[in-house]
């Protein structure tokens, strides 16, 4: 990190490259980068959780089972003891259990499933087309509100609005006469900071809910966790963060950077353009639109009226009906069907040979994430089986009684926690899977259902992604920002984006407490706030 480069718009923040903070920021990139790749890290947590139940095993470490007398799976002498992978019996297990710990790992499967309907209308050019027609279509005051929303809407495929809206926002504030880098810092922060909020289920849904789940079943065997349970409280954050953003842009990071200079591009600027929406591809919106609107229609016949076939059988509400436990079906239709559409009308699909081109692009770009998935599920049951997540649990859980951080505040510090290990583990997955076997079942013990613990955890993973060098496309952004001023440095962006990182804490923290312990109302639909053992 060459802390000397100093930022030349006019603003002079010079003293932001080298003083205390840019030092600061410099030992989290140094310390990020001792940590080995993610995949490489679970492997290495899995051989030591191999070699610590064996040793606590051999300790005798064991608590009492909090669950009461009669529950499912509660152990028969009311004692939970760490069962060894280091013993004969453990080493059959794993034998006998890789593959299957791998491909009932729950979040794969609904990830795979909504990525084939997002791949369509990724590649068909619908998402490009609506996110250009929602930022180019807007009006001059209204265009940063119009970035910032585009950017959290595109979180429903996350990479599009790294690779086309960041720049493309970056051209449109040129062009108005803007400073670049501050349409770049409001589409980064709506896609990344706000990474969480959303007025759609996507393909981060399924994936977190899935951990989630699996956590809370190492306490309660029979609990079921939903792509849908944080989405009433995502609605609510969408905006707020198109607020908070726009704000931030408006108030602080245009006026620090100042007016901007040409001159310090690496780039001809002049031959750069936002290519406008076509009438082909208006004309395939408003028919994708049409068939999205067709699609809802039916969706609601099946579960609106009272005999909705995809109803809760047994209870007639929607409440673990069948189309929650299936939400990730319709994630995949309602991209799916209106991607092929646009496709056909705009001319960038023609047959089903288009469509199944689309899927396998899809499919091809999943190959790091599948890896990373198999060791992570390895970590995960490794960590149910020997019984070491709960027991951790337990005496966590005792300990935070103890110290009378049973009450809500204590989501102050667990928001806090995930926002400093997001700065060194920057995938949201990644993070989710190392510390949800530890976090879910002690939250749970002293009372808070996994739908909140989710809810609270995607805060503090989303507000630091864009200050972390750890994030996976920070040097993707940092490449573009370098074109609108060629001797910018990683401390400037950072200390560029901080602003929105603090804000963001800060307003999305309030409204969390706000909307459950002041409102009392559910983060999702069906969603619980509270848990009893």
């Amino acid at each position: 990190m060459n802390q000397h480069v100093k930022n030349q718009s006019p603003a002079e923040n010079n003293h932001q490259a080298t003083g205390w903070f840019a030092k600061f920021l410099g030992f989290v990139e140094w310390l990020g980068n001792l940590l080995p790749h993610p995949i490489t890290l679970f492997a290495l947590f899995c051989i030591f959780i191999v070699l610590f139940s064996g040793l606590a095993e051999f300790m005798g470490l064991s608590v009492a089972d909090p669950r009461p007398e009669g529950s499912s799976k509660r152990e028969l002498d009311g004692i939970i003891q760490v069962n060894s992978l280091m013993s004969a019996e453990g080493l059959r297990w794993i034998v006998q259990n890789l593959v299957t710990n791998f491909t009932g790992f729950t979040p794969l499967g609904t990830v795979l499933v909504a990525l084939l309907g997002v791949a369509v209308a990724e590649h068909s050019g619908m998402l490009s087309a609506l996110m250009r027609s929602l930022v180019i279509g807007a009006s001059k005051r209204m265009v940063t509100v119009m970035i910032v929303f585009a950017g959290v809407v595109s979180n429903t495929a996350s990479e599009l609005g790294y690779v086309v809206l960041i720049p493309m926002a970056a051209l449109i504030f040129h062009s108005l006469g803007r400073h670049p880098l501050a349409g770049l810092a409001a589409a980064f922060a709506g896609v990344s900071a706000g990474y969480s909020a959303n007025l759609l289920i996507g393909t981060v849904d399924p994936l977190l809910s899935g951990i989630t789940q699996e956590a809370a079943q190492m306490l309660d065997p029979t609990y079921l966790v939903g792509a849908e349970v944080n989405w009433y409280f995502m609605i609510a954050s969408t905006f707020l963060i198109v607020f908070m953003g726009a704000f931030v842009t408006e108030k602080i990071v245009e006026p620090r950077l100042g007016q901007y200079n040409s001159d310090e591009a690496s780039i001809e600027l002049g031959h750069q353009s936002v290519d406008e929406v076509t009438a082909a591809e208006k004309k395939g919106l408003r028919m994708a639109g049409l068939s999205f609107l067709i699609l809802a229609a039916i969706l609601a016949l099946t579960v609106v009226p009272e005999w909705g076939v995809l109803r809760n059988p047994d209870t007639g509400g929607v409440k673990n009906s069948p189309f929650l436990k299936g939400i990730v079906v319709y994630i995949f239709i309602t991209f799916a069907i209106p991607g092929f559409v646009y496709g056909k009308i705009a001319g960038t699909m023609k047959n089903d040979r288009d469509v199944i081109d689309a899927m396998s692009k899809g499919m091809s770009s999943m190959g790091m994430y599948i890896v990373l998935v198999f060791f992570a599920a390895q970590f995960v049951a490794f960590f149910k089986w020997t019984n070491l997540g709960t027991v951790m649990a337990v005496k966590g859980a005792a300990m935070l009684q103890m110290m009378g951080l049973d009450g809500p505040m204590i989501f102050v510090f667990f928001i806090m926690l995930c926002g400093m290990v997001n700065l060194s583990l920057g995938s949201a997955s990644a993070q989710w899977a190392v510390t949800a076997p530890i976090f879910v079942p002690m939250l749970m013990l002293i009372g808070y259902a996994p739908e909140t613990i989710q809810a609270a955890y995607r805060i503090g993973d989303s507000v630091t992604n864009v200050i972390t060098p750890m994030m996976s496309y920070f040097g993707l952004i940092l490449a573009v920002a370098t074109q609108y001023q060629k001797k910018l440095g990683i401390g400037t962006l950072i200390a560029t984006m901080l602003p929105y990182s603090i804000m963001f804490f800060v307003g999305w923290t309030v409204l969390f407490y706000l909307w459950v312990f002041a409102f009392g109302l559910p983060v999702g639909p069906g969603a619980a706030t509270y848990y009893s053992p």
